[in-house]
């Protein structure tokens, strides 16, 4: 097709469902209360709920002409608009979303489509490099400078035909700044709250991502962890999320924490939407990875460790147990294990995260505009006050500035046996129970945000597994009165495959998310 009748046709292709939906007078009527128009919080568009479609479902659906990459675009986009003031996820919007969807309209009706998310909308963590949108990590000192080149993950994306449809909000540089941070709040975007109770908090630094996909404003995200920034916010928010191995995606463009540990990964409300992105991002295609634990008896055999950490709470323990009974109903076999090393690695991690940080923050800075390394970093967020205004401080910053140099002998030292233990922490239990899996809980239910008090988190589950660069699941378990917890699956080394296919299986018995309802708190007492 010639470049011009290809522009012509993605004007089209563009304008014309935005003529086709502009409300007339009858339609505004309708949608006053007591009219009979759908809700523009509806999450009802072409004979679908995007709140538990899939993105093969959506595939069909386009490939069959019955649904149209525009429309399922225009959809999320106003969900956006009409939903998200109530959880303040999303940072802003691509400009050219609608025309990324037009192209893949067209792409779809040549036949030429580029893979599973061709078409689908995704939102990035907004600590991901976009050439066309600011990347921020939150912090107001890169914001208006947006950086020269997408994210190596971001330039996968769009080869896959995916649909950017904006920037998530995030905690500021991935709670890596003050001692006792607020997750979910930055300077750029403020606070995100969690769809389910609002005054909650959503936990983690992808927080935005996660209370995004709750309230079905996008297909999929983006997230990225170090130790809990996937897993625990998607287990708060009833969501799908997946810390892949280490080096499965690529980190080249994420502004960074720890080379060490860092990653970043998919997000979704389910599994296979999961899986699916993975295969875009790693640049693998995994065709199983989204089917082979959907069929009958999946979970008959399998052996799971079941790490309870009561330290979160007797009725999150009482919800695991519920959640062992019903997976040993599927004929999996749950038996109770204790990690060991759990008390040295925490004594070791932090001290370690500091040298990497200083490391690996000024070679990050030095490739965007605005500070230069840490040093002018901290002195930014000294000379404007709205960086301080949920929580004053940055004495992470201020500790990485003085850490031992990653050269230096008591930093390679410490390294080193975190990734000792943090290997055998899992590979001997594994190995003594055979095990496929270990399970514990994601998370605790979410607790009162509070900035003046911070985070409430004891989070113990994550660790291991971002430690040692092993991957690790969090699908929906179930609920504490109205807060989601997320059930954790970690396995053993570049055992990503195996373990969402496990994990489907697990989603499929559980059957642990519902729909947010927004509730502004709960009763006290």
């Amino acid at each position: 097709m010639k470049t011009r009748s290809m522009a012509a046709l993605t004007a089209i292709l563009v304008v014309a469902p935005l003529i086709a939906v502009a409300p007339g007078p009858q339609a505004a009527a309708q949608s006053r209360p007591g009219g009979s128009a759908r809700s523009a919080e509806s999450t009802l568009v072409g004979g679908v709920d995007l709140d538990t479609v899939t993105i093969p479902e959506l595939q069909a659906r386009m490939a069959r002409g019955s649904l149209s990459s525009v429309r399922l675009t225009l959809a999320y986009l106003r969900r956006i608009k009409s939903v998200d003031p109530k959880i303040n996820a999303v940072l802003r919007t691509s400009p050219t979303a609608l025309g990324q969807a037009a192209a893949s309209d067209i792409r779809h009706r040549l036949g030429r489509t580029r893979g599973p998310l061709d078409g689908i909308p995704v939102l990035l963590k907004d600590n991901v490099n976009t050439r066309d949108m600011e990347t921020t990590a939150g912090s107001l000192a890169l914001a208006g400078k947006p950086p020269a080149a997408d994210a190596e993950l971001v330039a996968k994306l769009r080869a896959g035909g995916a649909v950017i449809l904006g920037k998530a909000n995030l905690s500021e540089w991935a709670n890596f700044r003050a001692a006792r941070p607020t997750s979910g709040w930055s300077a750029v975007g403020g606070q995100t709250h969690n769809p389910y109770v609002l005054d909650r908090n959503p936990c983690g630094s992808s927080a935005g991502s996660a209370a995004a996909l709750a309230a079905s404003l996008a297909q999929v995200a983006i997230g990225t962890e170090t130790d809990g920034s996937i897993v625990c916010p998607a287990g708060m928010n009833a969501v799908v999320g997946l810390k892949p191995s280490l080096g499965v995606v690529s980190q080249s463009g994420v502004v960074p924490i720890s080379a060490e540990q860092d990653t970043a990964g998919p997000m979704a409300r389910n599994v296979i939407d999961t899986a699916l992105t993975l295969s875009v991002l790693s640049g693998d295609p995994a065709p199983d990875f989204a089917t082979a634990a959907t069929r009958p008896g999946a979970l008959r055999g399998k052996r799971i460790g079941l790490w309870r950490l009561p330290v979160l709470g007797a009725e999150v323990d009482a919800l695991m147990t519920r959640t062992a009974e019903r997976l040993r109903a599927s004929g999996a076999e749950v038996v109770e294990v204790d990690l060991p090393y759990q008390e040295r690695l925490a004594e070791l991690e932090f001290p370690a995260l500091l040298s990497e940080f200083h490391r690996d923050i000024d070679a990050y800075l030095a490739t965007r505009r605005g500070p230069r390394d840490l040093a002018e970093l901290i002195d930014f967020n000294r000379a404007h006050p709205q960086e301080q205004t949920c929580f004053a401080g940055q004495e992470l910053f201020e500790q990485a500035l003085v850490a031992p140099a990653t050269t230096d002998p008591r930093y390679l030292a410490m390294r080193a046996e975190l990734a000792d233990l943090s290997h055998r922490s899992i590979d001997e239990v594994m190995a003594e129970h055979g095990l496929d899996a270990i399970a514990s809980p994601a998370n605790p239910p979410a607790w009162t945000t509070d900035c003046g008090r911070g985070d409430n988190d004891v989070i113990p589950s994550s660790t291991p597994a971002a430690v040692a660069g092993y991957p690790s699941l969090s699908v929906p378990a179930g609920f504490v009165g109205e807060l989601p917890v997320g059930l954790l699956l970690m396995a053993g080394k570049n055992q990503d495959a195996g373990l969402l296919s496990l994990g489907a299986a697990v989603e499929h018995r559980l059957d642990g998310r519902r729909a947010p309802r927004y509730l502004p708190t709960l009763p006290t007492g």
